[in-house]
C-alpha cells in the first residue's frame, strides 16, 4: 500500500488528526474517533507499516504516536513538485517544555 493510498482514508486522517494532539492509547482513539477496537487496530497497523506512527508501552496500554518525522514528496510531471515535511518532538523533549 503506498503512502498517498495510507492518506487517502478519511478514518486514518482522523486517528491522525487526534494523534496530533499527543500520544493515545486504542480506547482513547475508538472514543474520539468513533470505531470499534478491532477496526482502529487495523488502521493504526496500516499507518504503523507506512511508518507514520510508533507504539509504546505504558503499564498494560499501547500508545500510539505519530512518527517524529514524516516526508512525503510527489513530482508531478512536468517538474511540479509537492513536499509535505513534518517533524515532531519526541515525548521527552514535550515533557521538559
Amino acid at each position: 500500500m503506498t503512502l498517498i493510498d495510507v492518506l487517502g482514508n478519511g478514518t486514518r486522517l482522523k486517528i491522525l488528526r487526534k494523534l496530533s494532539q499527543g500520544p493515545k492509547y486504542v480506547s482513547e482513539l475508538t472514543e474520539s474517533v468513533g470505531m470499534d477496537g478491532k477496526t482502529a487496530v487495523h488502521h493504526l497497523s496500516t499507518l504503523e507499516k507506512a511508518g507514520m506512527v510508533n507504539w509504546y508501552m505504558r503499564g498494560n496500554r499501547k500508545y500510539y504516536e505519530l512518527n517524529r518525522s514524516l516526508e512525503l514528496r510527489i513530482a508531478p510531471p512536468p517538474e511540479r513538485t509537492f513536499v509535505l515535511q513534518t517533524t515532531e518532538l519526541s515525548r521527552e523533549a514535550q515533557s521538559t517544555e
